[in-house]
C-alpha cells in the first residue's frame, strides 16, 4: 500500500453547509467526474453540500463526482472518475458522471490536450478519493466507538467485523464533514484495484447515440439570435470596408457590424491564435437567413502590412512575434524550404564529432522528407453560444483549454474575469483545434454588440479556410557509414513554415556516438497550431522511414537494427538529455514483433515496422498491406503500447484504433495547399479524407503490463503509423515514400 502526503487544507478541501438531512461534499483540485448510486436514480438526496471541485455524498449514500476536464472524445469523462471511484471504494455501477463547468478557483488545469489528462491527474485524483474514504472511516469509528484501523470499506459500505456493525457512506457524511483532514492517506496497491483496469462503457454513450444535446451547436435559448462571420478570402489580406446596407433589408437580418478579437495593447498567450482578428459579423433570426446575407454582403479587402504583436510564453516572459506581409503559395514555400535546408541552421544538439565522421565516411546516405499543411476538419464545426450583458457574460461552447481564453475574453469585453462564466459542452472533435478558442471571443463580442444572446456558427467552409493548421514541414536525414557499413554518425536537419519539427533529444539521440540535430523556421502569416501529436506527427514518419532505409543499406533487419541501437542506449548511452527510457522502448518493439510474428516467412512480405515515443508513451506498430492492381489496402495493423497502467482497457483500445486510422488517412490523403494566400480546399469535396472502405480491415492493440503510473493515449499511436505505412508500401511497391500524402507522391 502506498501512502501520500495530503497537502490540502480544510478550506481548499472541504466546505460544509448546515443541512437538516446531512451530507458531505469534498473539494479537490483536479477532480473530474461524478457518481450516483443505483438508489440515487430512484431517490436523489434531499440536500447536497455546495463545494468547489468535489466529491459529494448525500444522506442516502448517493455519491457524485464532477468531471472537470473538457471531453472531446478522449474519454476522460469516464476514465478520470474511475480513478476517483477506485480509491473512494464505491461501486461503479452506481455511478453517474456529470460535466463540471469552468471554475478556475475550484479546479486546477481544466485542460484536455497533450495526452496529459490521466498522467497529470493520476495522483491528485487518487488522493481525492482516498482522503474522502478515510474521512468516512474516521466518522464511522467515532460513531461506533471502535478503532478506525479495524474498519473496512467495500462498494460504498463501511464495516466493523468484530462488532458486526455496518453502514453506507451516507450515514456518516455529516460527521465526516466535521473531522480534520488526515495528513496522510493510504492509496491502494495496484493488485487491489477493482475499477481501474476494468473496461467501462462511455458514460455519455447512450446520450450520444440517442441524439441528446451534449454539444453547444445543439443549444437553444429563447430570444437567441444566430450569427456568422465573414473573414478575408486569403491569408495576407484584411478587412478594408463593407456595405452593411446591402443586406440589412434582407429577411431576418438584425444587424451587420465589425468586430476585432484582440485589443491593440493586449499581450496574447500562445493559444491566442486567430487567423483574422478583424471580421464582419452578421446577426439574424435563423441560420438560413444569415447564410443568404453572408453571400450577398459586399466587402472590400486589402493586403496586410508586415506587423508584430506581443505574446506571453509559458514562463510568463513576453516576446515579439513578427507577421510577414504577402500572399503565400505552397509552391513558393516548398522552394523556400529547400533553400533554407541548405543554409547554416541553429544547432539543437551535438554529440561527439559528427563533422569529422561524415568527412571520413565511406558512404553517406541522405534523404529528404516533406509534409504539407493539414486542416483539423472537426466533425462539429466551430461554434459558441454567448449571452453578454452589461455586468456579466455567460459563454457556452467547445473548448479544450478554457483557462487560456479567459484573460482574452476579459480584455476584449472590457469586463472583470470574475464576471465571466464559461460553461463547457462536449466537443465534436478537436485534437488541438479547440485549444484555440477565438470563436468564444468572437461570439462574446457579437453578443455584446447585438445586446442579445447569440449562437455563432462556422460553416464547413469557414472552418477549413479560417483555420489553425498543422505546419508545412521539411527535414533531411544523413547517415555516415564506414567501408564495413558500420554506422559512424547521424545528422537530422529540419524546419518548416513556420515551425521546426525536430525533437533533438529523442531516439536515435543517445544511441549514436556522433550525432547532430539542427533546426530552422520560416515566418508565415498562415496561422498554425497543435495538430494531433504536434511535430511528432511528421518527424516520426520521417525518422522511422529513414531508419528502415538505413537498415537496408547496412544489410540488417529493420527491427534488429533498432534493437542494436537501443542496446547502446541502455548499456552505454551517449549524452544525458535523452528524453526516453530505452528499456521501455525495447519492450514495445519486442511485443509488436512477437504479436505480429515479424520474420515469419509465412506472413506477407508487404509489411512495415515503426516505433516512436511521444507524450510519455511508447508505441511500436506493424502494418500489413494488400497490394494488387496498383491499389493499396491496409489489411492488418498490430500495435504495442506502453502507457503504464491502463485505466479503461476498451476505451484505450478504441483510442488506439482511432489514432491509427487517423494516421493512415492523413498519411495517404491529407493535404492542404495555398495559392496566393487562399486555401485550395474549402470542403470535403476537395479535401481528401479516409473513407470507410479504406480503413484498416483489422487493428490489434496490445498493452505492456506494468505498474508504471499511466500516461496518455490520444496522440502517441498516431505518429508511428505514417512510417509503418510508408515502410510497408516500399515492401509492396519497391518505391520509397518521401513526401506526404503518399497517395499523391
Amino acid at each position: 500500500m502506498k501512502s501520500t502526503n495530503n497537502t490540502m487544507d480544510r478550506r481548499s478541501f472541504l466546505r460544509i453547509s448546515t443541512l437538516a438531512s446531512g451530507g458531505i461534499m469534498l473539494s479537490f483540485s483536479w477532480l473530474a467526474g461524478c457518481k450516483f448510486s443505483k438508489k440515487e436514480l430512484l431517490a436523489m438526496p434531499k440536500e447536497w453540500f455546495e463545494l468547489n471541485s468535489y466529491i459529494k455524498i448525500g444522506e442516502n449514500g448517493v455519491t457524485t463526482i464532477y468531471s472537470a476536464n473538457p471531453e472531446f472524445g478522449s474519454n476522460v469523462k469516464t476514465s478520470m472518475p474511475m480513478i476517483v471511484a477506485e480509491e473512494l471504494d464505491i461501486d461503479w455501477t452506481n455511478v453517474v458522471v456529470e460535466q463540471a463547468n469552468f471554475y478556475p478557483k475550484r479546479y486546477d488545469r481544466q485542460f484536455t490536450g497533450g495526452s496529459q489528462g490521466i498522467r497529470r491527474g493520476w495522483t491528485p485524483l487518487r488522493t481525492a478519493g482516498a482522503t474522502a474514504r478515510q474521512l468516512l472511516i474516521d466518522a464511522a469509528a467515532k460513531t461506533w466507538g471502535v478503532p478506525a484501523s479495524e474498519i473496512t470499506t467495500s462498494n460504498g459500505t463501511l464495516s466493523h467485523k468484530a462488532s458486526g456493525k455496518e453502514g453506507h457512506y451516507g450515514e456518516f457524511a455529516s460527521i465526516a464533514a466535521t473531522l480534520e483532514i488526515p495528513k496522510k492517506v493510504d492509496l491502494k496497491k495496484v493488485s487491489d484495484f477493482k475499477i481501474i483496469g476494468q473496461s467501462k462503457k462511455n458514460v455519455d454513450g447512450k446520450k450520444i447515440i440517442s441524439g441528446q444535446p451534449l454539444f453547444s451547436i445543439d443549444h437553444y435559448q429563447d430570444g437567441m439570435l444566430t450569427a456568422m462571420i465573414v473573414h478575408p478570402p486569403a491569408f495576407g489580406m484584411q478587412l478594408q470596408s463593407f456595405d452593411a446596407d446591402t443586406v440589412k433589408g434582407m429577411p431576418g437580418i438584425v444587424d451587420v457590424f465589425e468586430i476585432n478579437v484582440f485589443k491593440d495593447d493586449y499581450v496574447r498567450n500562445a493559444f491566442d491564435v486567430a487567423a483574422f482578428p478583424k471580421l464582419v459579423a452578421i446577426v439574424g433570426k435563423s441560420t438560413w437567413e444569415v447564410m443568404q446575407a453572408k453571400k450577398s454582403l459586399q466587402v472590400k479587402w486589402e493586403p496586410i502590412s508586415e506587423s508584430t504583436f506581443n505574446m506571453k510564453g509559458w514562463g510568463g516572459d513576453a516576446s515579439t512575434v513578427k507577421v510577414p506581409s504577402g500572399l503565400e503559395s505552397s509552391k513558393d514555400q516548398e522552394a523556400k524550404m529547400k533553400e533554407y535546408s541548405k543554409k547554416v541552421a541553429r544547432v539543437l544538439r551535438k554529440d561527439g564529432n559528427p563533422e569529422k565522421a561524415f568527412k571520413n565516411a565511406h558512404t553517406v546516405l541522405e534523404r529528404t522528407y516533406t509534409a504539407p499543411f493539414l486542416a483539423h476538419n472537426t466533425m462539429e464545426p466551430m461554434n459558441c453560444f454567448a449571452d453578454v450583458k452589461t455586468d456579466s457574460a455567460t459563454i457556452y461552447g467547445p473548448s479544450q483549454a478554457p483557462e487560456l481564453i479567459l484573460n482574452t475574453l476579459a480584455s476584449s469585453l472590457g469586463m472583470d474575469k470574475e464576471k465571466i462564466q464559461i460553461n463547457l459542452s462536449r466537443m465534436g472533435g478537436g485534437f488541438g483545434r479547440r485549444a484555440y478558442s477565438h470563436h468564444m471571443v468572437e461570439a462574446a463580442l457579437i453578443s455584446q454588440k447585438a445586446k442579445a444572446p447569440v449562437k455563432l456558427l462556422y460553416s464547413r467552409e469557414d472552418d477549413m479556410t479560417d483555420g489553425v493548421y498543422r505546419p508545412n514541414y521539411y527535414v533531411t536525414y544523413r547517415a555516415a557509414l564506414d567501408k564495413d557499413k558500420k554506422l559512424l554518425a547521424f545528422h537530422v536537419k529540419g524546419g518548416g513554415v513556420p515551425e521546426c519539427p525536430v525533437h533533438e533529444n529523442r531516439f536515435p539521440a543517445g544511441a549514436i556516438e556522433n550525432y547532430l540535430a539542427e533546426g530552422w523556421e520560416i515566418p508565415s502569416n498562415i496561422t498554425i497550431g497543435a495538430f494531433r501529436a504536434p511535430r511528432s506527427n511528421f518527424i516520426a514518419g520521417a525518422e522511422q522511414s529513414f531508419l528502415d532505409e538505413l537498415a537496408e543499406v547496412m544489410g540488417k533487419d529493420p527491427v534488429d537494427f533498432r534493437l542494436e541501437l537501443f542496446d547502446r542506449a541502455i548499456n552505454n548511452p551517449v549524452g544525458t538529455d535523452n528524453d526516453y527510457d530505452a528499456k521501455r522502448y525495447v519492450g514495445v518493439i519486442k511485443l509488436a514483433r512477437d504479436k505480429a510474428k515479424w520474420g515469419d516467412t509465412s506472413k506477407s512480405s508487404k509489411r512495415g515496422f515503426a516505433a516512436y515515443f511521444c507524450h510519455n508513451t511508447y508505441v511500436a506498430e506493424v502494418i500489413d498491406l494488400d497490394y494488387s492492381n496498383n491499389e493499396i489496402k491496409v489489411d492488418n495493423i498490430t500495435a504495442a503500447v506502453d502507457c503504464g497502467i491502463v485505466v479503461n482497457p476498451d476505451a484505450a483500445r478504441n483510442m488506439g484504433e482511432g489514432g491509427i486510422t487517423d494516421g493512415v488517412g492523413n498519411a495517404l490523403y491529407g493535404q492542404l495547399t495555398f495559392n496566393n494566400g487562399k486555401p485550395d480546399s474549402d470542403n470535403f469535396n476537395n479535401y481528401r479524407m479516409i473513407r470507410h472502405q479504406e480503413a484498416p480491415k483489422n487493428i490489434d492493440v496490445f498493452f505492456v503490463e506494468n505498474n508504471e503510473d499511466p500516461t496518455g493515449l490520444g496522440e502517441p499511436l498516431f505518429p508511428p503509423t505514417f512510417a509503418a505505412l510508408a515502410n510497408a508500401m516500399y515492401k509492396a511497391t519497391g518505391k520509397r515514400s518521401y513526401h506526404q500524402p503518399f497517395a499523391r507522391s
